[in-house]
């Protein structure tokens, strides 16, 4: 017996979260519900201070490398090229169906979850997910685990940056309305890469917290996500097919634009990334963009040509991937990422620059520097805080308590509401101001303004 399948019918949805009692139907409006949304990121707190977080290289520096808002910028756009492509595709396979015209959507949900998918990470980078997890695990955190319950601890000890954006979108801060940014139910569930809990988490990767997950099991209920064999009283959907036109988009840029930072900061020759960059491309194709970049002198610019060559190919790629397996992506039997559904030729380039990115870029010492300061500064400012949420009574806590932001609540009734207060805070922090509280803390320097 074959299982359910997922509808688009369903899986497009301009409910907003938080919103449903006043749901009114379609506007006939050009801006629709999910442009909204892409509004209302782009204009939003959380958005502009990603223009202060590490992407890969620090900052700021005196070249201009990708911090998490280019970034995010620029898998938007990405992601939202590749999804235009598929919905063209999608309107012919779906001709007559009376919901065709939800298609014309795809787009922009698509560019409005690139836009948000990475508002939940914490400052320097990656290396700050992982310090927050094992300052649990490992760290001095290990000692509040048996005041905590096995899912909420499963929760800390695999702190995930794609949990923590579905938290800051969807929860109700205090003081702050219902439905966190009550946005439209198809854009939330499409920045949720693993529709799991925690406790069934692997390599760390899960998709929404403990205080989270009824809100998501609406969503996903609503939408028509099916459910996965899980253990159990555990929860596990399958993927809004959305997701892995996000996920992708990402893929390719962090791996292609990484590489281009690298080349401007002389990790990388200009020959190592044009030989990674063109491996992409047949002979006949190679021939013609070597003489483009005969025509041009700076270095900087045939790495950039080259790089957008790169882009639209694996956009085109992906678009063909997902538009061949969609029965398999509407059933949640596809597998893997669409990045590893591209022809042989492609994926074997792609492979190639992830390697080279690995030996050359990851673990350079600009990269291992930001890494090594991050999680000293987050470790410290996670014992610091927390240990100031367990102990309000005492006069250092009520100081530090006093520069939370007041949508935190540092007096929730339960620890681990206390504790995710200061994670909050935390991982809402840019690199500059953590530095800067970390150095106020330490006594390093004072502020007399």
């Amino acid at each position: 017996m074959k299982p359910e399948k997922m509808e688009w019918s369903r899986l497009i949805c301009d409910k907003r979260f938080g919103l449903e009692d006043i749901h009114q139907a379609p506007k006939s409006s050009v801006r629709t519900d999910f442009r909204r949304d892409y509004d209302r990121l782009a204009f939003s707190a959380p958005f502009r201070r990603m223009q202060n977080k590490t992407q890969v290289f620090p900052l700021p520096g005196s070249v201009f490398v990708h911090n998490r808002l280019t970034h995010s910028i620029e898998v938007s756009c990405v992601g939202r090229s590749m999804a235009e492509e598929i919905a063209t595709e999608l309107r012919k396979r779906y001709q007559g169906q009376p919901w065709i015209e939800d298609l014309d959507h795809i787009g922009d949900i698509v560019a409005a979850a690139c836009l948000a998918h990475d508002l939940g990470n914490p400052p320097f980078g990656h290396s700050g997910e992982k310090a927050i997890s094992t300052f649990f695990s490992e760290g001095a955190g290990r000692r509040l685990q048996e005041m905590l319950s096995e899912d909420e601890w499963c929760d800390l000890t695999h702190f995930e940056g794609n949990a923590n954006a579905f938290r800051v979108l969807a929860h109700q801060f205090k003081g702050r309305r219902r439905g966190g940014f009550a946005m439209t139910y198809s854009m939330l569930a499409s920045i949720v890469k693993y529709p799991f809990e925690s406790s069934v988490a692997t390599a760390n990767k899960f998709g929404f917290f403990t205080s989270e997950r009824d809100d998501f099991r609406r969503i996903a209920d609503e939408l028509g996500l099916i459910r996965l064999p899980a253990p159990e009283g555990r929860m596990h959907y399958a993927r809004h097919p959305l997701v892995y036109i996000v996920e992708a988009a990402d893929d390719i840029c962090y791996e292609v634009m990484d590489i281009e930072d690298a080349h401007k900061l002389r990790l990388l020759t200009t020959a190592e990334v044009m030989d990674s960059f063109m491996a992409f491309f047949s002979t006949e194709e190679q021939e013609h963009m070597k003489d483009v970049c005969a025509r041009v002198d700076d270095p900087n610019e045939k790495v950039a040509y080259l790089r957008s060559c790169v882009v639209g190919r694996l956009v085109q790629c992906c678009a063909e991937a997902f538009v061949e397996h969609e029965d398999e992506i509407l059933r949640g039997e596809f597998r893997g990422s669409l990045l590893h559904a591209i022809p042989a030729r492609e994926l074997e380039a792609y492979q190639r620059c992830n390697s080279l990115s690995w030996d050359k870029i990851y673990r350079s010492g600009h990269v291992v520097d930001i890494e090594l300061a991050g999680n000293r500064i987050i470790t410290f400012l996670l014992e610091k805080l927390i240990d100031a949420v367990m102990n309000p009574e005492l006069n250092y806590s009520r100081l530090l308590l006093a520069k939370f932001p007041e949508q935190y609540d540092v007096a929730a009734p339960t620890l681990y509401g206390r504790i995710q207060a200061v994670l909050d805070h935390i991982s809402a922090m840019t690199d500059v101001y953590a530095l800067d509280l970390y150095r106020k803390l330490c006594g390093i320097t004072v502020n007399h303004s």
